[in-house]
């Protein structure tokens, strides 16, 4: 008479335990998922930069990720390389920036600006548009 109980406890028991396996396996996904999102989304290095159009006076922040290209009305922007400058007195964050104007006639697109710019002094070297102004405010994930 003591076996059937037993028995039923013990397929009690086998469930509770296939559940509570099943349970753990799906947060075990969840927690792996969530950890290559985070480090995906955190392995990238983003430069921040803020734009003027001077006609209407509206500002845009764009956020390039290194190697991306943007457009900020007729202007192309690629961001190439962003890193802190430590000098015995602060850092400072620089930013390498290629940037293009498509709005001109000819095929020949050369490049409006090419070269480091720094968040700190962004007239150091300036980005020179009649009508756009840009310069950079930060670095992500360096």
């Amino acid at each position: 008479m003591k076996i059937i109980p037993l028995i039923k406890y013990i397929e009690l028991i086998k469930l509770q335990l296939y559940d509570l396996s099943l349970f753990l396996l799906r947060k075990k996904y969840y927690l792996l998922n969530f950890i290559i999102f985070y480090l995906k989304d955190n392995t990238k290095i983003y430069i921040n930069i803020k734009a003027l159009d001077k006609i209407t006076a509206k500002t845009s922040t764009i956020r390039l990720a290194i190697g991306e290209k943007k457009f900020f009305g007729p202007l192309e922007i690629k961001a190439l390389k962003c890193q802190s400058s430590e000098n015995d007195e602060f850092i400072d964050m620089i930013a390498y920036l290629q940037v293009k104007d498509l709005s001109s006639k000819d095929n020949n697109q050369v490049f409006l600006f090419n070269g480091w710019t720094f968040v700190s002094s962004p007239t150091l070297q300036s980005i020179d548009h009649p009508v756009y102004d840009l310069w950079v405010t930060s670095c992500e994930n360096i």
